[in-house]
């Protein structure tokens, strides 16, 4: 069943929309501020999230901002006052897929929302990276070798991806920290840490590890 994550603060409307999705057949979760708009988004595995702008506690800019940093990938549809363009640029900006203004009709959001779950299967085959017998699964953030599947956190996922991408290259730890930390500002161990965490959930036997260490210089992903 498809999953919707409806997040805005007026409480009767939030509950009518949700029993209109139900009725149409999806899984519907509500939350009615930023913050729980955010962990439910962070901690469970929607197919769409419609997000209202206008929240207590975290606007939904800056929801989708932050859900977009932890690497969710869920399609998201903005809900935003009629002639508020600055907010419907601001939402693009920050990562959501698409907007819809108030007061709208049900059936438009119904289909806005079957849209992306459109453009979600169609991105499905993008959303897999494989090297040899190495599959990660990025939406679910999942990984599967030598026929074992290991769920792996938010960070695991970015940092694995960003080592898939570039195989065979030598990638020091201040381009891992910039790519997947967003900054070099961090610890360089978190790096180490983290490439540790990998191995203990990826290598099936000694010596074969995907993720090579080239002391001095960084890590190398090899498959």
């Amino acid at each position: 069943m498809v999953s919707v994550l409806v997040v805005d603060d007026e409480v009767l409307f939030a509950r009518t929309l949700a029993a209109g999705l139900s009725d149409q057949g999806f899984d519907v979760a509500v939350a009615h501020d930023g913050p729980e708009g955010y962990r439910l988004g962070t901690r469970r595995s929607f197919d769409v999230i419609v997000l209202d702008i206008m929240l207590p506690g975290l606007s939904g800019v800056e929801v989708c901002r932050r859900l977009r940093e932890d690497n969710v990938d869920t399609p998201i549809l903005m809900l935003t006052a009629r002639g508020a363009e600055a907010d419907e640029t601001n939402a693009l900006e920050t990562g959501a897929d698409d907007y819809l203004r108030k007061p709208f009709s049900f059936p438009v959001l119904v289909a806005r929302c079957r849209a992306l779950l459109r453009r979600g299967s169609a991105a499905a085959e993008w959303m897999e990276l494989t090297a040899g017998d190495l599959v990660l699964d990025r939406r679910r953030r999942v990984a599967r070798r030598g026929g074992a599947e290991v769920r792996l956190s938010r960070r695991e996922t970015a940092l694995l991806e960003y080592l898939m991408k570039s195989p065979g290259r030598v990638l020091s730890k201040d381009e891992i920290l910039e790519r997947v930390w967003g900054g070099p500002g961090h610890d360089g161990n978190l790096v180490e840490v983290y490439v540790a965490y990998l191995r203990k959930k990826l290598d099936l036997a000694p010596g074969t590890s995907a993720v090579r260490t080239v002391r001095g210089h960084g890590y190398r992903f090899q498959g």
